[in-house]
């Protein structure tokens, strides 16, 4: 049974998700504050942890930076107020893996933790995601999301990494436009997303500085197009 930590300090609010999410199967434990949220980590070793933006005590970017301190693979999904590019921004790059602007329905929250805990393999893979690609010397393994350098280690990619990478590998030397990323992997165009997809491709471009044949080069004002030399 895939184990929650949510920590959310509106107690409305933390009542009615702890108790939807027992409802699915989970197990949740649920904290009010940044440092409660903190020594439930260390104790309870959740798969997944729910964590509100605005927190007494120690807000939740505060609390996603210590925890990647120690901890880089358990997925964030950051539930915030706060719906400014740079905050969301500024989610993403303390280490969370999803946010969800308050706001948000039940129903959008279950697909969002149940798409973040099939990227843990805690819930099953279909058989047709098991797929291996070769980009001039680099493997990406779309099964374990991982990119497979030949001189340096590799790289675990979040899922909405992963499915960016692969819609710049199906339209491989074309330009891809971003309205066409963002419908797919986000559902609108809108600022906030479009902001998202940006702090996305970065990352990526990191990534691949490890392989000296693969660049996501950018049309400005069009989109990417992933190249292989």
């Amino acid at each position: 049974m895939p184990k929650i930590l949510l920590v959310e300090d509106e107690p409305s609010l933390r009542m009615l998700l702890h108790d939807n999410l027992e409802q699915e199967g989970y197990e949740v434990h649920a904290v009010a504050d940044g440092l409660a949220g903190l020594d439930a980590w260390a104790e309870q070793s959740p798969d997944l942890i729910i964590l509100d933006v605005m927190l007494p005590g120690r807000d939740g970017f505060s609390v996603a930076r210590n925890l990647r301190k120690q901890d880089t693979r358990t997925p964030i999904l950051f539930l915030t107020a706060k719906s400014r590019p740079k905050d969301v921004v500024r989610g993403f790059e303390a280490g969370g893996n999803d946010y969800l602007k308050k706001p948000f329905g039940l129903e959008e929250l279950l697909v969002r933790v149940k798409v973040l805990l099939t990227d843990r393999r805690l819930l099953p893979l279909k058989a047709d995601d098991q797929t291996i690609i070769q980009l001039g010397e680099t493997v990406f393994d779309t099964r374990r999301r991982q990119l497979i350098f030949t001189a340096s280690p590799p790289v675990q990619l979040t899922i909405r990494e992963a499915e960016l990478l692969q819609l710049l590998i199906q339209q491989q030397g074309e330009v891809v436009p971003k309205t066409y990323l963002l419908e797919l992997i986000w559902g609108d165009d809108g600022f906030l997303n479009s902001r998202s997809l940006d702090v996305f491709i970065s990352r990526l471009r990191k990534y691949l500085r490890s392989a000296s044949d693969l660049e996501i080069a950018n049309q400005r004002g069009v989109g990417y197009m992933l190249v292989v030399y």
